[in-house]
């Protein structure tokens, strides 16, 4: 027994298949034998929160079935059960998903068996510690990822270092007041915000309030030389 119960839900994704997701039971979910996650800086009262079906993952998931990728690469961060990667690799992106929490990659593959779909790239994300491995990309999405006070700084620090120089990001927020702060970090490192509210409720009729925050940050043209003037 792992030491945490499970369950299959459907999601449902608009304009796109529905997901078999397997989920923790509830929130009330702990095993952490190891010490895994209290080394990855997760207390106990978070330990559950990756394994829900959360209304902004939907609603990002839902983007992603339509939004514009063509050959960018696609970093999903603080992933949880990555129903917006899942989307992704099902319309065959380049897409890797990213969550601190030490079964999030466990769940993403039992996730990928169970849409019939081929593994995909995983890697460990932590906001607040370096990932050299992790590389960069052209666009970085998340959602629901500003619930604590420290987010906006580390977040906003975590895609700078792994933003390519141009690049699009893309976070569904349920109308978090941290978003403020992030959005000033963000304009500090050069990125431009477009704010979308979302009202439309959720695919089985549940209410949804929240907005997609879009930052671009251009690609920066070189200067010219006074020999090529």
């Amino acid at each position: 027994m792992p030491g945490y119960e499970v369950r299959l839900q459907r999601v449902g994704v608009a304009h796109g298949a529905d997901l078999q997701i397997r989920s923790l039971l509830d929130r009330q979910q702990y095993s952490d034998p190891l010490g895994e996650a209290e080394a990855a800086g997760i207390s106990a009262a978070c330990w559950p929160l990756f394994g829900q079906v959360w209304p902004s993952a939907q609603k990002l998931a839902d983007l992603m079935q339509v939004w514009e990728i063509g050959s960018r690469r696609v970093l999903e961060i603080g992933c949880g059960l990555g129903l917006a990667s899942l989307v992704i690799h099902r319309r065959l992106g380049n897409v890797t998903a990213s969550d601190c929490h030490p079964l999030a990659g466990s769940f993403l593959a039992e996730n990928l068996k169970l849409n019939g779909l081929p593994a995909m790239n995983y890697e460990t994300g932590n906001w607040g510690r370096s990932n050299p491995g992790l590389g960069e990309f052209e666009l970085i999405i998340g959602s629901d990822v500003l619930y604590e006070r420290s987010h906006p700084e580390q977040l906003a620090d975590f895609i700078e270092a792994h933003a390519a120089a141009q690049c699009e990001v893309l976070i569904i927020d349920p109308n978090r007041s941290n978003r403020a702060a992030f959005n000033r970090r963000l304009a500090a490192y050069g990125f431009e915000l477009e704010e979308t509210k979302i009202n439309a409720p959720l695919d089985d009729g549940s209410a949804y309030r929240g907005r997609l925050l879009r930052y671009r940050r251009p690609a920066v043209e070189p200067a010219l030389s006074a020999g090529a003037m």
